[in-house]
């Protein structure tokens, strides 16, 4: 049970600090900087971790195992992080945007599971699609 409750704990958690500090990145600060400034540090965290956690001298058979989607996730974190601090930077309140992201996604996620990955789209999802319309329509009011 544990190992599959830490890392949804881990996300919440750093997801919750996360949406703190893009919403709290200054209005005069180029998104851009701050965003360098992130990736230095996850750079050098990831970096530190990954030498930390291989065999002495395997750090670069163990990249030879990558492939493409390391890559194409370098460009949707850029996006990710960009568009998280631009949506504060456009008003939307803490408690609204990440809410409305993270369940528009889901209803992506649900479609996108069932194209590319085979995943079953059940009735019971389909209703789950339901709520979750019918919770965007609640929160943002619209």
């Amino acid at each position: 049970m544990w190992h599959m409750l830490w890392p949804l704990l881990v996300i919440v958690g750093s997801n919750c600090l996360y949406h703190i500090c893009a919403k709290s990145v200054p209005e005069n600060a180029h998104a851009f900087g701050a965003l360098t400034v992130t990736y230095l540090i996850g750079a050098a965290l990831s970096a530190a971790i990954f030498v930390a956690g291989v065999r002495p001298g395997s750090a670069l058979a163990e990249l030879r195992r990558l492939n493409w989607a390391s890559v194409v996730l370098g460009f949707a974190i850029v996006g990710l992080e960009a568009g998280n601090v631009f949506l504060y930077r456009a008003g939307w309140k803490i408690s609204v945007g990440s809410v409305v992201c993270n369940i528009s996604l889901a209803v992506v996620l649900l479609f996108v599971g069932a194209f590319l990955f085979h995943e079953q789209i059940t009735p019971r999802r389909l209703i789950g699609v339901a709520v979750c319309a019918a919770g965007l329509y609640l929160i943002t009011g619209q």
